[in-house]
């Protein structure tokens, strides 16, 4: 097959630790939703490691193969989900263009997603709730749907027009936290937020110059979005204020090589736990 509809690189890299690296985050992030890639998408996944396949022949191939599987099965459609997006967020990730708008966040979304939601790049329109693990079934509140542009217009404007020269560091990991924290807690899509956040993030990092330590989206995905949870979550009756504490760990891990210890387990709230059979 030569077909490469919205193919996006025409010079792949040839560094094979760096697509491995690529590869790693796509499958990595999709950890956070508890999807698995198929053994043909790791087969593949290895011949464009090694540059006997494009993304796109990938891809193709990919299409084919789920073609013959049963689209009423959950676990198929699952699994054809994870190899899908594991492949496109590689594809993205090794790609360098990069706008910083709202635009790029939804065109993300679309590319990630497209044959897999009917929604791919569209805001929802009806307001949502997630029942959290981490917060014994309660939920974040994100934002009403119909505030969802009004949100970005402001989180980017002032984002964009933001003075990084005078931060250090530390102040530098703070910021970069409270603004991944801003638009993750927007949730403007009904599926797909903390990949698609997750991937923009990076592109955004990689833009201004950063490196970034892949291992983490790779490893601790998991610990990223619950991380972001705890930063956008309070019950302030029961003493539980949001705490960016565990998402600046993460970062600071992500861009500083720090070895902070990130345990999954310490973002479980235990006063909500408290009465409870769990």
């Amino acid at each position: 097959m030569s077909n490469k509809e919205n193919y996006i690189i025409e010079n792949e890299i040839t560094d094979s630790s760096k697509k491995q690296e690529y590869w790693n985050t796509g499958i990595g992030l999709n950890k956070v939703d508890n999807l698995e890639p198929s053994k043909y998408l790791l087969e593949l996944s290895k011949k464009n490691i090694n540059g006997d396949l494009k993304y796109y022949e990938v891809e193709n191939l990919l299409k084919t193969y789920y073609e013959t599987k049963n689209s009423k099965d959950v676990n198929i459609q699952r699994e054809k989900e994870c190899d899908l997006v594991s492949l496109r967020i590689a594809e993205l990730l090794e790609d360098r263009s990069f706008g910083f708008s709202p635009i790029t966040l939804k065109n993300i979304h679309k590319y990630l997603f497209s044959g897999i939601y009917d929604f791919a790049g569209n805001y929802r329109n009806y307001n949502i709730t997630k029942k959290e693990e981490i917060l014994n079934g309660d939920t974040v509140k994100y934002v009403n749907y119909q505030d969802i542009e009004n949100y970005y217009e402001h989180d980017f404007k002032e984002e964009k027009e933001f003075d990084y020269s005078v931060l250090n560091n530390d102040e530098f990991i703070k910021h970069i936290a409270r603004f991944t924290s801003n638009i993750w807690q927007v949730h403007p899509f009904p599926e797909g937020n903390t990949r698609t956040v997750a991937v923009f993030i990076e592109k955004y990092l990689n833009n201004m110059g950063f490196t970034v330590n892949n291992d983490m989206f790779k490893n601790k995905s998991l610990y990223f979005r619950n991380a972001l949870v705890r930063s956008n979550y309070g019950n302030i009756p029961k003493g539980i204020y949001p705490t960016f504490n565990y998402l600046i760990m993460f970062f600071e891990n992500l861009l500083q090589g720090k070895n902070n210890e990130l345990k999954n387990k310490e973002l479980y709230i235990k006063e909500l736990f408290k009465n409870s059979n769990k």
